[in-house]
C-alpha cells in the first residue's frame, strides 16, 4: 500500500512540474499579455492553496481514503479541460479548477502514508516519499519540454490525465481494504486554526515548508537570470536544477536516510535550510560554471536534509486525528513560498546578486531561530 501511495505522491508532483517549462510559452501563444501571463503561471498555485486547505478538513472529517480517489479523479478531468482552451480568460479559468482539486491529493495522500507508518520510522518514509517528489522534479519538466515542442501543451496533460484517472480507479480497489477504523469515522469537533499555529512544532513544519518553496521560487526566478550574465547558454540552467535534483534524490534514498529517524528533526531541519543559504550565497559570488555546480550540490544537500525534517516534525507534532489539516495548512505554505519567492523579489527591484544575498541571509537566520529552545513539542 505504501509504494501505491508513493506513486501517486510521483504523479501528483509529476503534474506539478510538467507545468513548468511550458505555461508561459502556451499562455503567449493564446495571445496573453505579460500580466495575463503571468496570472495564468500564478493561478494554479493560488487555487492549489485553497485545495490543500479544504482536502485538510475534509480528510480528517472524511478520511483519506475518500478524498484521495477524487482528487485523482478531478484532477484527472481538469487536465482534459486544457484541450477547450482557445483563448486567454479561459486558461485562467482551467486554471484555477486545476490547481483547486489538486490540491486535494497531496495532503490526502501524506496523511494516508503517516498514519500507515511506525513511528519510528517516519523519518526514513518521509525521505522515502521525498525522493519521488525529487525524481518528478526530474522527470517532469524535461518530459513535457520535449514533448509540448513536437506535439502540443494539450496533448502533454492529456497524458497526466490518464495516469491520474487510472490512479484514481486503481486506489478504489487498493486502497479500500487498507483504510483503518479510525480514518472512517474521524470525529466532527471543530479545530480552530490556532491549534496550529501556537504549537511550535507545527509552526516551524509550516515556517520549514515555506522557506523550502520559497527558496526554490527564488531559484526558479534568478537562477536562469545568474547564468545568463555570466555568459552561458540556457541549457545550463537545466542541467544546474538536474543536479540539485539528483544530490536531493541521493540524500533522501542512501543508507544515509536513516539519520532522520535517530536524530531531533529540529536539528536536521536547521542544517537543511542553513545549506539552502549558504548556496544562495554561494550562487551570488559564482562567476564560473564549477562554482555554480558547487552550490546547486550544496541546495541539493540542504533540500535533501530539510523536505524530510519538516515532514517527521508534523507527525511528531500531530495526532492522526487532525493530521489531514495539518496536512492541509503545511502544503498551503508550499504553495505560497512558491509564489512569494519570486514575486517579492520582483516588487523589492532586487537584483541577481543581491537577491541572492537578500535570500541566503533569511534562511540563514531562519536556520538560527528553528534551534532556539523551546518546551518539547506537543501534540496539536
Amino acid at each position: 500500500m505504501k509504494k501505491f501511495i508513493y506513486v501517486i505522491i510521483f504523479f501528483s508532483f509529476f503534474d506539478l512540474f510538467t507545468q513548468l517549462p511550458v505555461m508561459s510559452t502556451y499562455a503567449e501563444s493564446l495571445g496573453a499579455s505579460a500580466f495575463l501571463t503571468g496570472l495564468a503561471v500564478g493561478m494554479y498555485s493560488l487555487s492549489n492553496t485553497f485545495g490543500n486547505i479544504i482536502s485538510g478538513f475534509l480528510t480528517d472529517r472524511k478520511g483519506p481514503f475518500i478524498i484521495l480517489i477524487v482528487g485523482l479523479l478531478t484532477t484527472g478531468l481538469s487536465l482534459t479541460l486544457y484541450n477547450l482552451v482557445e483563448e486567454p480568460i479561459a486558461l485562467l479559468v482551467v486554471r484555477f479548477i486545476h490547481g483547486l482539486v489538486a490540491g486535494f491529493i497531496v495532503p490526502a495522500a501524506f496523511t494516508f502514508l503517516a498514519n500507515a507508518t511506525e513511528q519510528e520510522k517516519r523519518g526514513k518514509g518521509s525521505a522515502i516519499s521525498g525522493a519521488f517528489v525529487g525524481i518528478a522534479a526530474i522527470i517532469g519538466p524535461a518530459f513535457s519540454g520535449i514533448l509540448a515542442s513536437r506535439t502540443s501543451v494539450p496533448f502533454v496533460f492529456n497524458i497526466t490525465a490518464s495516469f491520474m484517472l487510472l490512479l484514481g480507479i486503481l486506489s478504489f480497489f487498493l486502497l479500500r481494504a487498507n483504510q483503518v477504523k479510525k480514518e472512517k469515522a474521524a470525529p466532527s469537533t471543530y479545530i480552530p486554526i490556532s491549534v496550529f499555529f501556537n504549537n511550535t512544532g507545527t509552526l516551524k513544519a509550516f515556517s520549514g515548508a515555506f522557506f523550502l518553496m520559497f527558496s526554490q521560487g527564488v531559484i526558479a526566478y534568478l537562477l536562469p537570470l545568474k547564468v545568463q550574465s555570466l555568459g552561458f547558454d540556457s541549457r545550463l540552467s537545466g542541467t544546474l536544477m538536474s543536479t540539485f535534483g539528483i544530490i536531493a534524490v541521493l540524500v533522501f534514498l542512501l543508507p544515509t536516510n536513516r539519520i532522520f529517524d535517530k536524530v531531533n528533526p529540529l536539528k536536521t531541519l536547521s542544517l537543511g535550510i542553513g545549506l539552502m543559504g549558504l548556496s544562495q550565497l554561494l550562487i551570488s559570488q559564482a562567476d564560473s560554471s564549477s562554482f555554480l555546480y558547487l552550490a546547486m550540490a550544496c541546495y541539493g544537500i540542504g533540500f535533501g536534509f530539510l523536505f524530510p525534517s519538516v515532514n517527521s516534525l508534523l507527525i511528531d507534532s500531530t495526532t492522526a486525528e487532525i493530521r489531514g489539516k495539518a496536512y492541509g495548512y503545511f502544503y498551503a505554505f508550499f504553495s505560497l513560498g512558491v509564489v512569494l519567492g519570486s514575486s517579492l523579489l520582483g516588487w523589492l527591484s532586487l537584483g541577481v546578486i543581491s537577491g541572492f544575498i537578500f535570500t541566503g541571509i533569511v534562511l540563514l537566520i531562519f536556520a538560527g531561530v528553528i534551534l532556539l529552545p523551546h518546551k518539547r513539542p506537543s501534540h496539536a
